[in-house]
């Protein structure tokens, strides 16, 4: 097996994230991790986790820390991060990484119909479209060679409750296709939230959360903004960063 060269990042005081230049993360992901709004009874599952930045930043915080967290890829490399930072973080008990393709969610082991919240942060690029990632790892990261918008709801369909959410980041070309396939799959979208750069600009990102058999009513919130007007973070964004 080809050696994985890493190290660690810190996030928070007692969290520290094992990454490599194959899986690492970006601001996404905490955007992301926020905006699913865990709480501490939850059963969640992480699909094309990754090296698990976001249920590792669940977890920043023991107090909000959720009850227990699926983490799935299908990258050897990914899987293999994110088990060194659970041993590393001793979160044996409260974290469980699954390396297996999403498109055979009834394979993989994971309690079906009982995840209260699931999260995926999905390739952006319909496979084929752009400039083409250079690595394997990119490719699957940002291009839907292993997976699409589809794939991913239709497993989140069969993972969550009744009433369970699902909460998705996606670039906003692609925000019908997300809508669509929320709907087929009886997963009501309820909230987006749209993020800029600065006020001024076109939003680079949106953030969707759609919850299992719910009736039709979408909140379209406030934007987020990246930078304020001196070009430093936000506020908003330095609390998910440092105030969690």
């Amino acid at each position: 097996m080809e050696e994985l060269n890493y190290e660690f990042e810190k996030l928070g005081d007692i969290i520290d994230i094992c990454i490599s230049s194959d899986h690492k993360f970006g601001t996404d992901a905490f955007l992301l991790s926020d905006y699913a709004n865990i709480r501490r009874k939850d059963t969640a599952c992480d699909l094309g986790t990754g090296c698990g930045i976001i249920p590792l930043l669940w977890f920043r915080n023991p107090a909000k820390s959720p009850k227990f967290v699926w983490a799935v890829d299908i990258q050897s490399k990914a899987i293999k991060q994110l088990n060194i930072s659970i041993e590393k973080n001793n979160l044996k008990d409260k974290i469980k990484a699954v390396k297996g393709d999403l498109k055979n969610i009834k394979e993989l082991g994971l309690p079906l119909g009982e995840f209260d919240l699931v999260t995926c942060n999905p390739p952006y690029k319909i496979n084929g479209a752009g400039i083409i990632s250079e690595t394997d790892s990119e490719k699957i990261a940002r291009h839907e060679t292993m997976c699409n918008i589809d794939d991913v709801v239709y497993a989140a369909s069969r993972l969550l409750k009744f009433g369970g959410r699902l909460c998705i980041c996606q670039r906003p070309e692609r925000l019908l296709d997300v809508m669509e396939a929320m709907r087929k799959y009886k997963i009501e979208p309820k909230r987006l939230r749209f993020v800029q750069k600065k006020g001024n600009t076109a939003p680079w990102l949106f953030l969707i959360e759609g919850k299992q058999g719910s009736k039709p009513f979408l909140k379209v919130e406030e934007p987020f903004i990246i930078q304020n007007e001196k070009g430093d973070f936000s506020k908003e964004l330095q609390d998910i960063y440092f105030n969690f």
